[in-house]
């Protein structure tokens, strides 16, 4: 292990992104509030601030993350065209190899050796440090694990050309809106500097922050918490405990009241045929795990409990998932019944009797859980106690 961090200290510094970093950076926190106060910035540049950090992060979030790392949906090319030009104004390599580093990251996440921003290195590290010195530079040119991305012309189009293109929207958005607007250094400090570091530091929260601060719902098998003020930074991608056990899922927020703008575009485009094939994880399967994490911390905080009192608390989590079960079930049935009903154009006899057999295991699900609830909490009052 010893040898392994000298090796890893002496890791060759990558010096474009050193001076990337640290020159925007300065820029953004001197330069910026300086020209502010002597200059000032009208409202048409914070306007298209705000509206340049909006495209450049739904671009990662949507594309890169949701489209292109976890092929969550399908989309149209002009989007896809969009997002690839909202990835380079973002700033943080190309589609290709974004995606690569990210497919390793949920492969091995936690795994010092293998996970390109491991958070059990800390929060440097997983933040920014793992793109300041080349640690796995033997996977810097290797792009195996994303095979089917290679057959996508946007993404190898953006690839080749990426230089070029953070170029040009980096440098050649700003500089035309500042003519515009008839402020070229004020576009360039406020949209081109502080834009792109803010983009930066809110996306790089999601590798950091979002492995150390917040709740475990629904597995404790990562580092992955789900935390509500991060997704507001990050266009929801801080429910990020959820989407480490459900990536396949396109949504990160899957209740209605969570703040996720990056699901709300990926549904609102599927109503003008923009996107399709949006996959939703098994909402028994959501439930289930987070029952199952509520049952094993007060497994775990009641170990030293009489066994009889274990005994009675899994009796009735096994009534409860059975319930949970019958409920599901019986709801997919009535679906498949109310589909085949629409397609065939005819009444079923059976389509009554089976919503009503759902609203009744619906509501027997809910009264169990219930108590099932009220039997923890019971038992957490007495471990405290």
């Amino acid at each position: 292990m010893q040898k392994s961090n000298q090796t890893e200290a002496h890791a060759p510094v990558i010096w474009l992104n050193t001076l990337v970093f640290g020159i925007t950076f300065l820029i953004a926190v001197i330069g910026v509030p300086l020209y502010g106060l002597t200059h000032g910035f009208s409202g048409g540049l914070w306007l298209a601030f705000v509206l340049t950090i909006g495209f450049a992060g739904i671009s990662i979030t949507a594309g890169y993350h949701r489209l292109w790392s976890h092929k969550t949906y399908q989309a149209n090319p002009v989007l896809r065209f969009l997002f690839a030009i909202g990835g380079a104004l973002a700033l943080q390599n190309s589609i290709l190899h974004w995606s690569s580093d990210h497919r390793e990251h949920h492969k091995h996440v936690d795994h010092d050796d293998h996970d390109p921003y491991s958070a059990s290195r800390g929060f440097w590290y997983s933040h920014i440090g793992w793109m300041l010195r080349e640690y796995q530079q033997h996977r810097y040119t290797n792009y195996d694990n994303v095979k089917d991305l290679q057959q996508d012309p946007i993404v190898m189009w953006q690839h080749r050309n990426y230089l070029t293109l953070t170029l040009l929207t980096n440098f050649g958005w700003p500089i035309l809106l500042g003519v515009l607007m008839g402020d070229i250094l004020g576009a360039m400090l406020l949209i081109g500097f502080l834009r792109l570091v803010v983009n930066h530091h809110t996306t790089f929260f999601i590798n950091s922050l979002a492995h150390m601060w917040g709740r475990q719902p629904y597995t404790d098998r990562n580092s992955a918490r789900d935390n509500g003020w991060l997704a507001f930074l990050t266009f929801g991608e801080g429910y990020h405990n959820y989407h480490h056990i459900f990536s396949a899922d396109y949504r990160n927020g899957i209740r209605w009241w969570q703040f996720d703008p990056t699901k709300w575009l990926i549904k609102g485009c599927s109503w003008f045929g923009l996107t399709w094939g949006l996959k939703k994880c098994s909402e028994y399967q959501v439930e289930k795990a987070r029952l199952d994490m509520q049952f094993q911390r007060l497994q775990v905080a009641a170990s030293s409990k009489p066994q009889h009192t274990m005994e009675k608390l899994h009796e009735e989590y096994e009534q409860l998932l059975l319930k949970l079960k019958e409920y599901y079930l019986a709801r997919k049935k009535l679906l498949d019944t109310r589909a085949k009903a629409l397609r065939d154009q005819m009444h079923l006899p059976t389509l009554e009797q089976l919503q009503q057999q759902v609203r009744d295991l619906k509501h027997a699900f809910k009264a169990q859980r219930r108590d099932f609830r009220e039997l923890l909490e019971s038992y957490q009052r007495t471990l405290t106690s």
